[in-house]
């Protein structure tokens, strides 16, 4: 023997096995993605756009109250608002998917955390996490419109909410942020997904509501397969048995098929 050789290797400690890796944890994966969310400018921006744009629309809807004088609740300007962060908060769930790959990071991401399935869970999360700031936001502006109201015609103003309501809006947003999450992970591009996603909810919505106003028989068809249409009575969280069956129904089709696709598509897409 050599005394002059390198030492033998180090024992690793008992029960310790040196080939196995601990996973990140969950939080810890999240707080990094919601860092992302709000790291780049394109990212920042869009962030600042969802408050902005709210402010905006429910500015214009407190000047239109008050100059005509007409009644109005903290839940009308919250519905109102609505229909900006569903559209925008997809656009930043895509966002959050794509610009691993259109940017090239996937490499460095899923070396740190080599279990894909986490990374995509972790993204998806911080979609959650943005949808409940967006409602949030919405709910507070909405109140201090309201407010003002109080103040200038007190007797025109109420400040009704309603657990359902919240409970219904908060529902629907994440259901379009899914929506915007399931085509980003199919297709792995920004602009392709979110020209796809507003193509995937404006032109079915107006096929159909062509199809069932000219055919009796569509009509009735039209709940189990037009998805925006069965999410009418979650607003309200007032579905009946058949409308929890018209939900799940077309959710699955337009929500869970391309949403397991493109997951899988992940789990196995070859990282450049």
């Amino acid at each position: 023997m050599n005394a002059y050789g390198p030492p033998p290797p180090a024992a690793a400690p008992r029960g310790l096995d040196v080939g196995a890796s601990e996973p990140t944890p969950l939080l810890r994966l999240v707080q990094v993605e919601l860092r992302k969310a709000v790291d780049t400018l394109a990212s920042f921006w869009l962030v600042a756009a969802i408050a902005i744009l709210i402010i905006i629309v429910e500015g214009g809807l407190l000047l239109i109250v008050l100059i005509e004088g007409s009644e109005s609740s903290a839940g009308d300007y919250a519905f109102f608002a609505s229909y900006i962060t569903a559209v925008v908060l997809p656009v930043l769930a895509i966002m959050l998917v794509t610009s691993e790959w259109t940017q090239r990071t996937a490499m460095v991401t899923f070396s740190l955390e080599p279990r894909r399935s986490r990374v995509l869970l972790a993204k998806y999360l911080t979609g959650i996490v943005l949808t409940l700031v967006a409602v949030v936001t919405a709910v507070v502006i909405g109140l201090a419109c309201a407010l003002i109201c109080q103040v200038v015609q007190s007797e025109q103003t109420s400040f009704d909410l309603g657990g359902a309501f919240l409970g219904g809006f908060l529902v629907t947003q994440v259901l379009a942020m899914s929506l915007g999450f399931a085509i980003a992970c199919l297709l792995l591009n920004t602009p392709a997904s979110i020209v796809v996603f507003v193509a995937y909810r404006v032109i079915p919505v107006s096929v159909f509501a062509v199809l069932a106003a000219n055919f009796e028989t569509f009509a009735d068809i039209r709940p189990w397969i037009d998805f925006e249409f069965a999410q009418g009575p979650l607003y309200d969280l007032s579905l009946s048995g058949i409308e929890w069956g018209h939900l799940l129904t077309s959710g699955a089709l337009w929500l869970g098929i391309p949403l397991t696709l493109g997951v899988l598509r992940i789990l196995r897409a070859e990282v450049k």
